[in-house]
């Protein structure tokens, strides 16, 4: 793999000097500006070798060097090494920007590309100035040198769209659409782009396989006051699914006309978010009626109202959650049931971090309406439980031993739901260091838990609340504490977050969000405890609606590593009480030796 790195660097270079570049950068992203992405925009991965799902690289004529956050530091360094790349660590004292790194690498006056379908209008807009500071470096947009060296690239997905079903959705795409013209109405807006691909599945009721572990499809949805339409490759819609767009008063589009979709559109102004709608489509509506007698169009330039439409749940779509929830619940406790069987004995050694994450899948596929899992397993053993975003290769697999702690964050697409849940386990005898980040972890994930708020607050005022016990001990992590969750959509869902950095977004009831603090030490162990919970009403005063969090995960928390004397009397009121719920819920579902291993593992504290 590291020649081949190699090989693909000379190859992109001879192409960067035909089109006299001095650099171009790769970021992590589609044309939809899409978290994950499908095979044939991994373009980053395949210049660097780095796969995880946040980066940018930038290749110069001379060097090279990749940009990512916390979550792969260890990782990124272990994929780059042996090849030229550079790790910057995002967010450390010293490490450059990419504009910075430019400027020293290439020096004034230099001109450099991006791929324009893959970024983002304000990506590029921000970038723009950003390289003009750093002494009149330009950027080109309009190059996609993978088109040339990237000799066997994945074709766009062409796998068949399915319709979600009502029972599941909750909504009808009729009533989904009237909502979203009243709120581009409310922003002075006659229609919309629709680019980001989950809010296009939930707007239609359709779900996809074209990324993995996302239940989405390549497509764009162009909204008109009078008309709304589909830019997807049509060999993907089944005669069904074609009935149903037509029923639901969809028209539809190949996929590759949308940029013909937006010249035609003729409304006095289209809203575009410029976080979500790339360069190249939101230039095509910048630049209409300039070189010819078309009709501009005004670009309302904010954020998609379907991003947070999305993100509160209705009556069904929490139903599903409760029902996704419980038969994840009964393939965890029959997992760990399982592994009990192991815990403290030699035997332990037979298991591997890639065994148990498929034995752990095995178990959800058993469940009704399991499509698929939610994101790759994260099962860390040791020193592994160190690395945020830790993905078990082959070559990285090591066997479990009956000592020390595994960190399993995992998760399942239903039908009716998805989830993302984190156990860390111990696996026999502990030390005082494992048992001390264990237990500050989870008492920073029950005061999330316990906390009452005012509706309306933003995440980034209850995030401290994770970290406050850590501080003390001048312990942190740099990750995110939490995140939406869709509805057999995307495992991370926002614009809602709990998060160190400022986001504004608010919370209300009916979102779902993740609870999820950890602690890594590079080298020695990481934990984590993870709950998706729901915002639900606490009470109303003559201060305003107040709300609190509920649980939705069910699954025992190890008391194993706990040091009691650690937490407070509130603390382990949550947990006897979240416990007595957990067995009360999942018993029922279980065999009588499953039960009995229940009934101890959620023993009161």
């Amino acid at each position: 793999m590291k020649s081949q790195i190699k090989d693909r660097l000379a190859l992109l270079r001879e192409e960067l000097r035909r089109e006299h570049l001095s650099a171009y950068i790769f970021l992590t992203s589609d044309p939809h500006q899409s978290e994950y992405v499908a095979n044939r925009w991994k373009g980053r991965e395949w210049i660097s070798g780095f796969d995880g799902s946040a980066g940018t690289a930038v290749v110069t004529l001379k060097s090279a060097a990749l940009w990512t956050d916390s979550r792969y530091f260890i990782a990124a360094s272990e994929q780059l090494e042996g090849t030229e790349y550079q790790l910057m660590r995002l967010k450390m004292e010293g490490t450059p920007t990419i504009p910075e790194w430019i400027g020293q690498e290439c020096g004034a006056g230099a001109e450099v590309g991006i791929d324009g379908w893959c970024s983002s209008a304000n990506a590029v807009k921000e970038l723009v100035a950003d390289l003009r500071r750093e002494g009149g470096i330009t950027l080109r947009t309009n190059l996609d040198p993978l088109q040339q060296i990237w000799r066997d690239r994945p074709v766009i997905p062409e796998n068949p769209v399915e319709i979600f079903q009502m029972k599941y959705a909750g909504e009808s795409v009729g009533s989904k659409i009237g909502r979203i013209r009243q709120a581009l109405r409310r922003q002075h807006a006659d229609g919309m782009l629709m680019a980001a691909l989950d809010d296009i599945a939930w707007t239609l009721n359709l779900r996809g396989t074209d990324v993995h572990c996302n239940p989405v499809f390549v497509a764009y949805l162009l909204l008109s006051s009078k008309e709304v339409t589909l830019f997807i490759n049509k060999v993907k819609l089944t005669a069904e699914v074609a009935d149903y767009l037509k029923q639901e008063g969809i028209r539809v589009e190949d996929y590759a006309k949308v940029k013909d979709g937006l010249k035609d559109y003729f409304e006095y102004n289209i809203l575009l978010d410029p976080d979500e709608v790339n360069y190249m489509l939101f230039d095509v509506v910048k630049s209409k009626g300039k070189m010819n007698s078309l009709q501009p169009t005004e670009i309302v330039e904010a954020e998609s109202p379907v991003k947070r439409m999305k993100t509160v749940k209705n009556d069904t779509e929490i139903a599903g959650f409760r029902s996704a929830m419980l038969k994840d619940g009964i393939a965890l406790t029959k997992f760990l049931y399982w592994l009990s069987g192991y815990i403290g004995k030699p035997e332990i050694s037979q298991l591997t971090e890639i065994s148990i994450d498929q034995k752990l899948t095995s178990l959800r596929a058993e469940q009704p309406l399991y499509r698929d899992i939610s994101f790759d397993t994260i099962a860390g053993y040791g020193e592994h439980a160190a690395i945020v975003h830790y993905e078990a290769t082959p070559e990285t697999d090591i066997p479990l031993q009956p000592r020390g702690m595994l960190l399993l964050d995992s998760g399942a697409q239903y039908l009716d739901g998805t989830t993302d849940i984190t156990r860390t386990i111990a696996l026999g005898p502990l030390t005082d260091e494992e048992k001390r980040i264990y237990t500050l972890v989870l008492q920073g994930h029950i005061q999330v838990e316990l906390c009452k708020f005012p509706s309306g607050s933003s995440g980034t005022q209850i995030d401290i609340l994770a970290r406050k016990y850590m501080w003390r001990e001048g312990l942190n992590y740099l990750h995110g504490t939490g995140h939406g969750v869709g509805t057999y959509l995307n495992v991370h869902e926002g614009p809602h977050q709990f998060r160190m950095e400022w986001k504004p977004a608010p919370l209300v009831a009916g979102m779902t969000i993740t609870d999820e603090p950890g602690i890594y030490l590079p080298g020695r162990c990481g934990a984590r405890t993870e709950n998706t919970l729901l915002i639900v009403p606490y009470k109303e005063t003559e201060f305003g609606k107040f709300l609190q969090f509920e649980s939705l995960t069910l699954c025992p928390i190890d008391t194993a590593p706990i040091i009691r004397e650690m937490m407070l009397p509130e603390e382990i009121d949550w947990l006897n009480a979240y416990h007595k719920h957990v067995f009360e819920a999942l018993s029922p579902y279980l065999s009588p030796e499953e039960s009995a291993w229940l009934r101890k593992a959620c023993e009161a504290l």
